[in-house]
Parts: C-alpha cells; structure tokens; sequence
C-alpha cells in the first residue's frame, strides 16, 4: 500500500486509476474514526481481490494535497475517501463508515469479479490467437493487459510469465511471478514457473559448459555442478536435455538438496504439459449455466516417456 506525497501523486494515483479503481484514504495520525476506518479499508481491499486500489495520504504532512481535494468536494473534516477512475476523482464519502456501507459506495463504481474475468479472458484468447499468428510482442501486450484488468486471474498471470520468460523478460517476469508466489505450494504451474525463474537467474552466473562437463568427468557425485548444467539448458528452454541432467542426479541420490532435482524435474513436466481444455458451455442470458464434463489434455509421448524415466529412477 503507497503513501501518496506530492512526488509520488501523479504516477500513484492518476495514472494508476487509469488501469484500475483507486481509492484515496485522507487520514491523520491523531484522528480516532481514522485508526478505525484504516484497518477496516485494508480488509475490504483484499476481499476485493484487486478490483480496486488502496493508497493513504497523511494530511499533516501533505496539506496542499489534502486541502485541494477537501475544497473539490466541500469537506472539511477526516477521515475523507476519494475513489479515483481513469485519472479523475469520481465520488467520495467522509467518515469512518461501516464495511456494509463501504461495499455498497465501492460496488456502485468497481467492476464486479465476474466482468473483470470476462474481459481477462478476452484478452488472454486474442494473445493465444496473435501467438499463434506469430505476433509475439502483440500477444505479450494483450498478456499483460488481461492481468492489469484481473490481477486475481492466475491463468491468465501464468501465461504471461510464460511469455516473458521466453522473451527474455527474466527480471519482468520475476516482479509478475511475485504476486502469487505464495500460491507456489498449492499451484503446480505457479510453481513451475517459480523454478524456471530461479534457472534463469541462476544460468547467468553458471560456469562455461566445459567446465561443468570437466567437473562431472572428474567426480560423477559433482551434483552442483550437475545441477548448474540442468539449470543452463532449462534457462535456454532445451527441457529433455536438463530433465536428462537431473535425472542422474535423481537417481544417484533422490533426497539431494531436499529433493530438489526432483522437483525441478517435474517443475520441467508441468511447463511442457498443455493445459486441459476448458470445459464446454451453454448459457443463455438469464438461464443457469450448464457446464459440460471436463476434458482430460491430450497425452503427449515424449512427456509421458520422461513420466516413466522419473518413476523408475524413484522406485
């Protein structure tokens, strides 16, 4: 959550609103309602799930900020709210209102999560779609709107990790990647794409190739040094061949560095599986959605090939 001055106001707040929903909380330090409604807002925020932004302004030490917003909408006392949209303040209420109250002034002018979903999800097909033209760079910018106007969508946020990683984009990648780290333990493709970021990192730093193959030759235990070669042909995206390196260090010792060949290793898996197809559906506008059976993804033999080698080397 940003503290809005007069250095940060025009790339915080304006041109934030321009991407999504900002909300302005005019607060001091010595006001009572203030301490209440600030925790109270923070708890909306994240029930919102990023359909809206939360930022604060200190109207002791930003006065002339304050000042003008209160002589805009005639306020004079605190705490004072300001939701801006698409560069311009739009509403506002003063006091700290109760979270009933608060939903209903942040509902009449946020978008509801299903919109939001919808218009993600329009954007995530078109990138498939110019992807599949060979529009890399359009289908990346389609990516990264789909996130901007969803932040909650993990499809579409994975997709464009993927891209950028591909494109490149390591450091871009990893500031996007962030968001939903925590998720890594519960999402295999999160996950996935976390190990592949560190493989990135990690590959620019690795020894010449040489020197790993003469570190392996000279000891076949030498499993940083197989692991380091693992890392650089999964930071170039040549998977079989650091899947090929990480199973030797599988199976000469499956518990290495808690596991973590194996976990790379499947990690590797998952980002060469092609998602399951979405499920078909009929609706009719005002009818109960009817959802068709889910569809298992196409098997792919060389996936399923590297699957057994993993298995054997396990059991």
């Amino acid at each position: 959550m940003n503290d809005i001055t007069l250095q940060n106001f025009e790339a915080d707040l304006i041109q934030a609103s321009m991407q999504q929903p900002v909300l302005l909380d005019i607060w001091a330090p010595w006001c009572g309602p203030c301490r209440t409604l600030g925790p109270l807002l923070e708890k909306v925020e994240q029930a919102y799930d990023g359909r809206f932004k939360l930022v604060k302004l200190n109207s002791d030490d930003q006065p002339e900020i304050a000042g003008q917003l209160s002589q805009a909408f005639g306020v004079r006392s605190i705490p004072f709210c300001v939701l801006f949209d698409k560069g311009q303040p739009i509403d506002g209420f003063v006091g700290a209102l109760p979270e009933a109250q608060i939903r209903e002034f942040l509902d009449r002018h946020v978008p509801s999560a299903e919109a939001l979903d919808a218009e993600a999800e329009a954007e995530a097909e078109a990138a498939e779609q110019l992807e599949a033209e060979g529009d890399s760079d359009a289908a990346l910018d389609r990516l990264q709107q789909a996130v901007a106007i969803d932040p909650a969508n993990d499809a579409a946020r994975c997709d464009y990790v993927k891209r950028l990683i591909e494109s490149g984009h390591v450091a871009q990648a990893r500031q996007a990647w962030a968001p939903v780290a925590g998720k890594a333990l519960l999402d295999a493709r999160i996950a996935a794409l976390g190990h592949w970021l560190d493989a990135c990192e990690k590959a620019a730093q690795a020894r010449p190739p040489q020197a790993l193959a003469a570190a392996i030759d000279a000891n076949r235990r030498d499993f940083d040094a197989r692991f380091e070669l693992a890392q650089t042909h999964f930071a170039a995206s040549r998977f079989t061949d650091a899947m090929d390196a990480l199973l030797e260090i599988v199976m000469r010792d499956k518990a290495w560095n808690d596991e973590l060949a194996r976990k790379t290793y499947v990690a590797i898996l998952e980002l060469m599986s092609k998602p399951a197809p979405k499920p078909a559906a009929e609706a009719a506008k005002g009818a109960l959605e009817v959802t068709g059976k889910a569809q298992a993804a196409p098997s792919d033999p060389l996936i399923d090939q590297y699957r057994r080698k993993l298995s054997m080397a396990l059991f």
